[in-house]
């Protein structure tokens, strides 16, 4: 069994943004060489998400209207957590939108279903942040 191991980087200029990653999760696939086995993709913030949906940007919008409607980022006061900084809503959004995805590889292709593509959500953004992808199989 072989092991893969990569890292993506993100700076959005907005605090919020979700982004197809689909193209560097393909590209970190090749790279593996990787054939048949699974593939881990993760966030390593706690203000950021990594998650599978369809790229179409009414359902971005809708997104961003559900989130903010149950973790609205204003006021800032609302929150226990805000103190030293105004993240607490980008936490929950977090929570709500997952820390990763596990995706099998098929005769080394992302065995999705129809639509299906990974996306990274930001929602603490303006500063560098990562993403692990992580490749087993063989």
């Amino acid at each position: 069994m072989k092991s893969y191991r990569k890292e993506l980087t993100f700076n959005t200029k907005s605090r919020r943004a979700l982004i197809n990653i689909t193209p560097q999760i393909e590209e970190a696939l090749r790279e593996s060489g990787i054939k048949e086995g699974l593939l881990l993709c993760n966030a390593m913030h706690i203000t950021a998400s990594v998650f599978i949906n369809d790229d179409e940007s009414g359902l971005h919008r809708d997104f961003e209207v559900f989130l903010e409607k149950l973790a609205p980022e204003k006021p800032y006061e609302q929150y226990m957590h805000n103190g030293y900084e105004d993240n607490a809503d980008a936490h929950l959004k977090r929570t709500i939108m997952g820390r990763e995805v596990v995706v099998a590889i098929t005769e080394g292709k992302l065995d999705f279903g129809t639509w299906e593509q990974i996306f990274y959500g930001e929602f603490d953004g303006k500063r560098l942040k990562r993403v692990l992808v992580k490749i087993i199989g063989e």
